[in-house]
C-alpha cells in the first residue's frame, strides 16, 4: 500500500503558475506508474499527465506544453508544474499510484485560476 499526500494548490491569475506535489508514504521507485488527474465541478474525473517508473511521460492534449510531470525518487515525491494556467484549468487535482495492481488516490487538491 501507499498513501499520497498532495499540495501546492491554490489561487492563481490567468497566465500564472503553480508547482504541484505528491508526496508518498514509501518509495517510489518501484511504483510502476503515477499521474495527476482533476475533476471540475459538475464534470467526471479527467487525465492530466502520468508517468513511468522508466520515466516515459504521457499528457492530455489540454495540458501539453504548458504543464510537466516530474517524480523525484529520492524524496518520494511526484511534481506537476503548471505554467500558462487557464480558468478552465480550475479543478480538484488528484494524485495516483498504480502498485501492485492496485490503484491508490490522494484526497485532492483545489487549484482556481481566476482574475
Amino acid at each position: 500500500q501507499v498513501q499520497l499526500v498532495e499540495s501546492g494548490g491554490g489561487l492563481v491569475q490567468p497566465g500564472g503558475s503553480l508547482r504541484l506535489s505528491c508526496a508518498a508514504s514509501r518509495s517510489i521507485f518501484s511504483i510502476d506508474a503515477m499521474g495527476w488527474y482533476r475533476q471540475a465541478p459538475g464534470k467526471q474525473r479527467e487525465l492530466v499527465a502520468t508517468i513511468t517508473s522508466g520515466g516515459s511521460t504521457n499528457y492530455a492534449d489540454y495540458v501539453k506544453g504548458r504543464f510537466t510531470i516530474s517524480r523525484d525518487n529520492a524524496k518520494n515525491t511526484m511534481y506537476l508544474q503548471m505554467n500558462s494556467l487557464k480558468p478552465e484549468d480550475t479543478a480538484v487535482y488528484f494524485c495516483n499510484a498504480f502498485l501492485n495492481n492496485a490503484l491508490f488516490w490522494g484526497q485532492g487538491t483545489q487549484v482556481t485560476v481566476s482574475s
